[in-house]
């Protein structure tokens, strides 16, 4: 009888988790054996793609619903300083491969471009004062800038500011050393990296059909989608990094702690504007408020995006629902993820979430002029002909089990290991890719605990000079830290003061 293959990892879908993580494993240990297994034909070909997800480099600058307020009228800057400090963990990882010299170029995947947050109306205005207050006042947002002068206004957004009403209550503020990530040319540049490597392969147009434990692990069984061939791989480790099509994985994998996950799957649209006439007149991401009863990954911005060096504007997400957990997927992906353990979470969350239900029924019904509409809050003087409607990545929200409520609709990302830590998945969705690197660090420590803390901890030391809780508490080191970081990702000019931490 013939021997299944084996390897050290076995890594399901080719996006930004999954590539990250095995980067950082063959870093860690370039021993390691390892192979990545991808459904489609390339990598980055779900929600990594660049017009699958809005680019921006989350790190909680403009993004309103990090910062939720009270009713007290005060603001919560907790999420956005923690989402601000795991990018600048993100940044150190890939400063790190940038110094090493072959990983190739930076700004084939991040530009910088200033993060704007813009708000309307006098609760607005009193909401976007109170949020600066206080941020600005945090080593991280120090350079964060409040208005409400409206010429003002018309330097930082031109394009947005001509054709509004006269007495229009507004306000902004600004970052300027704010970023796009093309997080698609990011993937496939370490999936490049990675396979540059002895004993690490990707496989492409490949189906994992079947997980089950062996002795020391999983066996995994992969079906070629082109030959209908299958083999089986014994692995110590399997990360299931694939997207909404983790939460079947996981529930195949049987493990203990999958049970009571469902998954709500969220699609989402964008206006496009490839115009170079308007482009040139909008150099920022914009955020702005989610409307009454909308999901957070709803909060309406317009981002500039640079594309394989090719700027556009997007503006969006509007959202939709379908029954597909992946954009290239299977209407039966939600109902066949329904399981006697998930059940009760799911039927509760349909019932305590009727206002999103209906959200989404309205959103899939807007027509192109119900859109536009949408888009001349932000930019009054938009054309009809300069813009045209873009699919957006699938997005599949958890729903977990709640004491209280019988489940819980997250918004969020989730690591979800078994307690052996020999399989570990990724559930859920933003701010997943801007931080991607400190939740695989995360992995890392859960399901490697004594490698992580013996033999590979001075490599990590190496890669990573100072973790989040550092940079929240640490500003003379933040600022070092995140200068160099800039510097080494020619987000900025190198100064002559720059030290070096290396």
């Amino acid at each position: 009888m013939a021997h299944n293959e084996a390897v050290d990892v076995v890594l399901v879908g080719a996006g930004i988790m999954s590539a990250t993580l095995a980067v950082l494993l063959k870093e860690l240990d370039p021993a390691i054996k390892l192979e990545v297994v991808e459904l489609m034909d390339s990598g980055a070909a779900e929600s990594s793609n660049p017009w699958n997800n809005a680019g921006t480099g989350h790190a909680g600058l403009c993004e309103l619903n990090y910062t939720p307020q009270a009713a007290d009228g005060t603001v919560d800057i907790k999420k956005a300083v923690h989402i601000n400090t795991q990018f600048e963990v993100s940044k150190q990882f890939w400063s790190y491969l940038t110094r090493k010299g072959t990983f190739g170029s930076c700004k084939s995947f991040i530009s910088p471009v200033p993060h704007l947050s813009f708000v309307q109306g006098d609760s607005g205005v009193s909401f976007l004062k109170e949020r600066f207050n206080i941020l600005s006042k945090h080593h991280a947002f120090s350079d964060m800038e409040y208005t409400e002068d409206k010429a003002t206004m018309a330097e930082w957004m031109p394009l947005m500011m001509p054709g509004r009403p006269a007495g229009e209550v507004l306000a902004a503020t600004r970052v300027m050393n704010g970023t796009d990530v093309n997080f698609g040319a990011l993937t496939n540049q370490l999936l490049k990296h990675l396979t540059s490597a002895p004993d690490a392969q990707v496989k492409y147009c490949k189906r994992v059909t079947g997980l089950k434990r062996n002795n020391g692990g999983w066996t995994v069984s992969i079906k070629d989608v082109n030959s209908g061939s299958t083999r089986e791989v014994d692995a110590k480790f399997v990360f299931l990094g694939a997207g909404g099509a983790a939460l079947p994985l996981l529930q195949a994998s049987g493990i203990e702690e999958s049970k009571g996950f469902g998954g709500f799957p969220i699609s989402g649209q964008w206006l496009r504007c490839d115009n170079p006439e308007v482009v040139k007149h909008h150099q920022a991401k914009v955020y702005s408020q989610a409307a009454v009863g909308s999901p957070p990954m709803s909060v309406p911005h317009l981002d500039t995006r640079v594309v394989d060096g090719k700027k556009s504007l997007l503006f969006g997400p509007y959202a939709g629902f379908t029954t597909k957990f992946l954009k290239h997927g299977s209407f039966m992906d939600l109902p066949l993820s329904v399981r006697a353990g998930n059940i009760g979470p799911m039927l509760a969350v349909a019932k305590n979430n009727m206002d999103l239900t209906k959200y989404l029924v309205s959103e899939v019904m807007q027509s192109m002029e119900q859109r536009l509409e949408s888009l001349r809050r932000f930019y009054p003087e938009a054309k009809a002909e300069d813009w045209r409607l873009e699919v957006a990545g699938q997005r599949v929200q958890i729903i977990k089990k709640d004491p209280k409520k019988g489940g819980v609709l997250q918004f969020g990302t989730e690591l979800v290991a078994a307690r052996d830590g020999s399989l570990a998945a990724l559930l859920g969705a933003s701010p997943g890719a801007s931080v991607t690197v400190s939740i695989m660090l995360e992995l890392i420590e859960k399901c490697f605990p004594n490698k992580a803390s013996g033999e590979w901890a001075a490599k990590l030391a190496e890669i990573f000079p100072a973790r989040e809780k550092v940079l929240e508490t640490d500003a003379a080191l933040y600022r070092k830290i995140n200068a160099h970081n800039n510097v080494a990702l020619e987000l900025v000019e190198a100064s002559n003061e720059t030290e070096s931490y290396a």
